[in-house]
């Protein structure tokens, strides 16, 4: 990486921590200006500074009004970039429902994952937050998703993920998903357990977890 594509990444990070759209959208802009990839941009820029920011949350240091004026950073410098992606993979589609887990309505880290998996190529169902197993597993079905994202923060509502799993076992149809988990409570040790098929520890990694399944599923359609 050169050191303009550093200086520019760690303007976008900073913009998000700082809670800057104008500087967010202005980085990113130059982003665009200068042909830096794009999609890098998002990752090691906006995306890094939103990770940031939900360690410092994490510490008490932001609380959630803090934390929603950093998303707001984070996806102003989202819509100038998101046009300028470059196409990434085959021409199919691969589809991903996504949301929270029953009981939790945390939703910013799964906002991320949503946007990452968008930029990515992935056609994303956003189910929101406060879902119940049996809706992720009727929605996967309906639209022929390929992979089940189940988000939360709270160790109180963990067990939700497990029900999703469970439910696809009840119905015959475990094979036909695949299916990831993450969130601050969750480990690679509880994804294990449950019989989720991957554990992603931040947004980034959820991407690459993301394709790496598709590599190795056909559409449920």
């Amino acid at each position: 990486m050169g050191e303009i594509e550093k200086e520019l990444f760690k303007r976008l990070s900073d913009a998000v921590v700082d809670m800057d759209e104008e500087e967010a959208v202005a980085a990113a802009h130059e982003v665009v200006d200068r042909e830096v990839n794009a999609y890098q941009a998002i990752e090691q820029g906006l995306s890094a500074g939103m990770e940031r920011a939900g360690e410092l949350f994490d510490e008490e240091e932001y609380f959630i009004p803090e934390l929603l004026m950093c998303s707001d950073a984070m996806y102003a410098g989202v819509d100038v970039l998101k046009p300028h992606l470059r196409a990434d993979g085959a021409a199919e589609k691969h589809k991903v429902v996504i949301g929270v887990v029953e009981g939790d309505t945390h939703d910013i880290g799964k906002n991320l994952v949503k946007i990452m998996l968008e930029t990515s190529g992935f056609e994303v169902t956003d189910l929101g937050r406060d879902i119940p197993p049996a809706r992720f597993v009727a929605t996967a079905k309906e639209i022929g998703a390929n992979i089940i994202a189940l988000s939360t923060l709270m160790t109180t509502t963990m067990d939700g993920m497990g029900a999703v799993v469970r439910q696809l076992k009840e119905e015959g149809i475990r094979d036909r998903f695949k299916v990831i988990v993450g969130g601050g409570p969750i480990s690679q040790g509880f994804a294990d357990r449950i019989g989720a098929d991957g554990y992603a520890v931040n947004a980034a990694d959820a991407i690459r977890l993301a394709k790496s399944l598709v590599g190795s599923t056909s559409s449920a359609a």
